[in-house]
């Protein structure tokens, strides 16, 4: 156990042409742009009238350009002839309306946690980096909190709650930005509380082009008698790169009709109980994992209704590859819930009922919520990290098939990474009031969202770690043509972990299309919707949204 040091186990855990523009691009090219915030939904004004300026361009001689063709996982690194550092949406505009009229390929980055190539793949001449978009305001003519596109969910935690003492149930990892995030779905240590993040989306604003190739700024909102209203669904779980890009998001509960912001998103807990354990792998036998894994299944298929007095607890099993040393969960729950305490430590000993292996406590303390959401001092991935991620939802435990499939490729000793694992989410509860249709995430009954994760720096070791997380994901869903296919148990992918091996005919024999893993009954209607705003397919990547009646391209 000497491995087991609170470093290493952070660590691993961390896993998500430049002439242009340089002289006069925004004078013959002018798209439509957004009227003032607090104007109704889908009004649009003349550019000139916005002082639209040009964006930051770095091409490959400015010392800039090596930290703006990558994002977190160093498996990808792009060569674009330019990235536009852009400030506004007018710019964003201005860039797309350039590069439709030139047929320059392009594509989009706001926090850089993909974890595919969608915006490093060789086709790419142009980015747009949205990493400047990182405005956090309240806006009383739409009564909703504005948040730029760019902006770090650290930075949305930390304006929300210290000005008006609200948040947006989202995710765990404080450098992730909103901009891909929302777009596909976004949950973390609260959405059991409080729903998904897209749960809370009242407004987003976009720039699209029509099929007469003109770029323009559009706002579209969750009210019924919205025009738009097919757009703001579309980003409600449908994926970043699909239909324009999405500069700005305005957040309020539905429901809340309020004219005090305070009463307009959740409110966090004001302390969180965080309790980590740990089992020694020496000690964890086959039938002992299993009866580990077989309980913490059980528990949440039984405790994760939206009624259930245990939405107020989250927790992350990691079943860690056996050279990390041990397999540990953590787990958070809202300190001023009646009985939190007992919640924690029944939890945990469920968990561990009948294993036969002492847990080992790593840490059992109080904090304030703000504190929690920077994972107690951890501020963000290693930026040498490369990484593969494969997910599924689960609507019931593991099937015992599986027991011993996780066993296997958890103790393989021809392979002996320490940071290879499987990241086990609490989900369900508040999540799961909502039906599928309702907004673009189809998977509404789930109790458990996965992904087998292997992290690594070398690339030297790329073939072997993507060799480990392949074969252990095909030979888990072996009963289902290597994926997970929705079912009694099985609830298909999450969009935003995405993997284009799910296109991939070799390692998915199951008939069903990545698309339907992802998006379920909801992919034709994002068909029509992606068939209205983006008809000349200028939004596009390796998994992005098809057209109608289009042929399906190669996933890479």
């Amino acid at each position: 156990m000497s491995q087991l040091t609170r470093r290493r186990l952070l660590a691993g855990t961390a896993a998500a042409g430049g002439g242009m523009l340089a002289g006069g691009v925004l004078a013959g090219d002018r798209p439509a742009v957004a009227a003032p915030t607090g104007v109704p939904a889908g009004t649009t004004a003349d550019p000139a009238a916005t002082g639209a300026v040009r964006p930051v361009t770095v091409t490959a001689t400015d010392p800039r350009y090596p930290d703006l063709v990558r994002g977190t996982n160093q498996r990808w690194v792009g060569r674009p002839d330019t990235v536009c550092v852009v400030t506004s949406a007018a710019q964003v505009a201005a860039v797309v309306q350039q590069a439709v009229r030139t047929g320059t390929r392009f594509a989009v980055r706001s926090g850089g946690h993909c974890y595919e190539d969608f915006v490093t793949s060789g086709d790419i001449r142009l980015v747009i980096d949205l990493s400047q978009l990182t405005e956090v305001r309240y806006d009383p003519g739409r009564r909703a909190f504005s948040v730029g596109a760019g902006t770090p969910l650290g930075r949305v935690y930390q304006a929300l709650y210290k000005q008006w003492g609200v948040f947006l149930p989202a995710g765990n990892c404080p450098t992730v930005a909103v901009g891909g995030h929302i777009a596909g779905g976004g949950y973390g240590s609260q959405s059991r509380r409080n729903g998904l993040a897209v749960d809370h989306l009242y407004a987003v604003e976009v720039v699209v082009v029509d099929a007469s190739g003109r770029a323009r700024v559009v706002v579209a909102t969750r009210e019924d008698d919205d025009p738009y209203r097919d757009l703001w669904w579309a980003f409600t779980g449908g994926g970043g790169g699909n239909f324009g890009v999405v500069t700005r998001y305005w957040l309020r509960s539905p429901g809340a009709t309020s004219a005090d912001p305070a009463r307009l998103l959740p409110r966090p807990p004001s302390q969180v109980w965080i309790h980590e354990v740990a089992w020694p792998w020496e000690s964890l036998t086959e039938d002992r994992f299993a009866r580990l894994m077989r309980n913490h299944g059980e528990w949440h298929a039984d405790n994760s209704a939206p009624d259930s007095p245990y939405v107020n607890l989250f927790s992350q099993l990691k079943p860690w590859h056996k050279a990390q040393g041990a397999v540990t969960m953590v787990t958070q729950v809202d300190a001023d819930a009646p009985g939190a305490e007992r919640m924690l430590a029944d939890y945990v000993a469920q968990v561990g009922a009948g294993v036969g292996v002492a847990a080992r406590v790593l840490q059992h303390r109080k904090v304030p919520w703000l504190v929690a959401t920077g994972w107690s001092g951890f501020t963000g991935p290693d930026p040498t990290v490369r990484f593969k991620g494969k997910s599924a939802y689960l609507r019931a435990s593991y099937p015992e098939e599986q027991l011993p499939v996780m066993y296997r490729h958890l103790t393989r000793t021809d392979f002996a990474n320490p940071t290879a694992l499987m990241m086990i989410a609490s989900y369900g509860g508040q999540v799961n009031v909502w039906r599928p249709g309702d907004t673009a995430v189809p998977q509404r009954d789930s109790v458990i969202k996965m992904q087998c994760v292997t992290l690594w720096n070398d690339a030297r070791d790329d073939a072997v770690n993507l060799a480990w997380v392949r074969e252990f994901y095909r030979d888990l869903y072996a009963a289902t043509g290597g994926v997970p296919v929705p079912g009694p148990v099985m609830d298909g992918c999450f969009v935003n972990y995405a993997d284009v091996d799910l296109g991939d005919p070799a390692l998915n024999t199951s008939g069903v299309p990545w698309h339907d893993l992802y998006y379920k009954d909801n992919y034709r209607r994002l068909q029509r919707i992606k068939a209205r705003w983006d008809p000349r397919d200028v939004f596009r990547h390796a998994q992005s949204i098809r057209l109608p009646g289009s042929a399906d391209r190669p996933v890479r």
